[in-house]
């Protein structure tokens, strides 16, 4: 009879475990409101967690973040595809610094924002799309006239530098 208790009691801890991790509907409106703000000030960081080419599967990685800050978009994206008229050696691919060419936004909605940014530098030009959801997640296309297409997965950084959904939140 014990061990079936003991079992019961783990059960119980688990469950009210879990139940803690779970956000308000405060908590939820307050994160949704921090992303919209730095959205709207131009001025954020995606850290980026999972990376999927064009050809192939997709894989996890860590360390790499695109950033906009006003009229500035810093890329450093790992890379794998099939690429055209690069560099010899395959040049920067997708680690620069650059001005935006546009940027345009689709404005703030009740689930998702998508932005595009058009970015130009020496090597080729660029089209990112951001699909940034209420809390954070992101999902960022990148278009280049020289490479096959290669998409994203990520989180927005809020202050301080902690990403506001820890990487590896949702499922593959």
């Amino acid at each position: 009879m014990k061990p079936l208790r003991l079992i019961v009691l783990l059960c119980l801890v688990v469950a009210s475990a879990c139940g803690i991790v779970r956000k308000t509907p405060q908590e939820k409106q307050a994160e949704a409101r921090r992303v919209q703000e730095m959205l709207d000030a131009r001025n954020y960081t995606i850290d980026i967690d999972y990376m999927i080419p064009l050809r192939g599967s997709g894989k996890p990685v860590s360390s790499h973040s695109i950033r906009v800050a006003g009229d500035t978009l810093t890329s450093y994206l790992p890379y794998f595809g099939e690429a055209r008229m690069v560099p010899y050696g395959g040049g920067k691919g997708l680690n620069f610094e650059e001005k935006i060419a546009s940027y345009s936004d689709s404005g703030a909605s009740a689930e998702k924002r998508t932005i595009t940014i058009a970015v130009k530098n020496e090597e080729d030009s660029y089209i990112f799309t951001l699909t940034v959801f209420e809390g954070g997640d992101t999902y960022i296309h990148v278009h280049s006239v020289n490479r096959d297409d290669i998409s994203y997965h990520g989180s927005l950084r809020v202050e301080g530098g902690v990403s506001i959904i820890p990487s590896g939140a949702k499922n593959r």
